[in-house]
């Protein structure tokens, strides 16, 4: 492999950010549900009907103190004629909801069953989504909050009302607004769910973001000490999506050993198996390990930038299949991948090392290689490509644009996927002038 990279080398990344692992950990635990942000939007809606209302007494109670009850009446016919749309707001606003969100999972199983099952978790992790969802809700439970506050219509007497929806009524005019404009945007975002290449774009990005946070490797390391006991997973069954390093160091730090992790992120775990290597001494006691390895249902792209090509080779496997004939998807999973791995190529991808504050190496985290990542990108695609003149040669392009940047010592994986591909080729292609037009490289696959 070869030595760290300079620091134009990294030029692509977004800037590191400085939010603690820890809260991105949880950050990313909330983006995978879907009732956090609506929960909020809820509770931040009567809370702020609650202090309108409180305001709206106010105003009430200063224009009585004035001796202004004709502004009070006035106030009171413009409350009757708010007042129907209010109502019409919170009887619509529901059936809305339903409606919208219904075609929308309609449309997303269309999009799941099109290019990959994962593609669901970026409808659930959307934030237009779930602001649309949000506001939709807020907007039907503040509507119904507002109708408590009416007192009376225009007929009433303005020396005895107490309060007149002015600012509250107004407010829910300007939600249904709002409400409108992201109708417009969430449906403009699930359009986009059904196209492959924003779902490519998108699944490329998180993995880059997933690059950008994992450390450089360190191969060079001094060998670790004789490996002394092992830590059992006693946690649920899952798979592995984070580590708490901070907790891990910590506790390998007070018992002066080295704690090895023995899965790496996105294996699947269960009861029983050994998920801590112990180097130097005894183990550290249960409680300080408790929460140090965080276990889901699925994996996900915070710390797993090898998650990302699992997506892509899954659509592309599944455009190559004989039931959906779509080479031109898989040209474009490739074009990400080959982008993914250009960025990869100049990367130190050993085993990474934790330090504690002294510099003493106190946990170390194997994660995947140079040709891990190769072997995920090329060998499934490679092996369903013969016959498809179009995917390899823009596999053939790829892989040789990968040989120009690749160090001498990270060409190998390469060779190798190239001398299997003509060789498939050349078996699966009797005729000489085809295979030569199938083993011609070109980025655009045919044009």
């Amino acid at each position: 492999m070869s030595g760290k990279s300079g620091p134009r080398d990294r030029t692509w990344l977004p800037p590191r950010t400085s939010q603690p692992r820890a809260l991105a950990s949880l950050r990313e635990r909330l983006r995978d549900t879907f009732w956090f942000t609506p929960t909020v939007g809820l509770v931040c809606a009567f809370l702020l009907w609650w202090a309108l209302a409180e305001v709206d007494m106010k105003i009430v109670a200063h224009l009585k103190e004035e001796q202004a009850y004709e502004e009070i009446a006035d106030l009171l016919a413009f409350a009757q004629d708010t007042r129907l749309i209010v109502t019409t707001i919170s009887a619509a606003m529901m059936t809305f909801i339903g409606v919208v969100f219904s075609i929308s999972l309609v449309a997303v199983q269309m999009a799941s069953g099109q290019l990959t099952p994962r593609v669901v978790r970026i409808f659930v992790r959307s934030r237009i989504t779930k602001l649309t969802l949000t506001v939709f809700l807020a907007t039907f439970a503040f509507s119904l909050l507002v109708l408590t506050s009416y007192e009376g219509g225009a007929s009433a007497n303005p020396r005895r009302v107490t309060s007149v929806p002015l600012l509250q009524s107004t407010l829910t005019l300007g939600m249904v607004g709002l409400s409108l404009l992201l109708f417009i945007a969430f449906v403009s975002s699930t359009l986009r769910l059904m196209r492959v290449g924003p779902v490519v774009d998108h699944i490329a990005h998180e993995s880059f973001r997933a690059l950008e946070r994992q450390p450089g490797g360190e191969p060079e390391e001094a060998p670790l000490e004789p490996e002394t006991t092992r830590v059992m997973h006693r946690a649920r069954a899952g798979v592995v999506r984070d580590v708490n390093v901070a907790r891990l160091v910590r506790a390998a730090r007070r018992r002066g050993v080295v704690l090895r992790l023995i899965p790496r992120i996105g294996d699947f775990m269960v009861p029983g198996m050994p998920v801590l290597a112990v180097h130097g001494g005894a183990a550290p006691p249960p409680y300080t390990l408790k929460y140090a390895v965080s276990v889901g249902v699925e994996r996900t792209a915070l710390r797993d930038p090898a998650f990302g090509l699992r997506q892509l080779s899954d659509i592309a496997l599944r455009a190559l299949s004989p039931a959906v004939n779509d080479p031109t998807t898989a040209v474009q999973c490739l074009d990400r991948m080959v982008q993914f791995l250009a960025v990869a190529v100049r990367l130190p991808l050993g085993p990474l090392h934790h330090r504690d504050r002294r510099g003493a190496v106190r946990l170390v985290q194997e994660v995947p290689d140079w040709s891990d990542l190769v072997d995920l990108a090329f060998e499934e695609i490679r092996g369903c490509a013969a016959g498809n003149p179009q995917v390899t040669r823009r596999l053939l392009a790829g892989l040789d644009d990968l040989l120009v940047l690749a160090a001498e010592e990270r060409r190998q994986p390469l060779l190798r996927h190239r001398a299997l591909l003509v060789e498939a080729v050349e078996r699966t292609v009797p005729e000489a002038a085809e295979r030569a037009f199938a083993l011609y490289p070109d980025r655009q696959g045919i044009g």
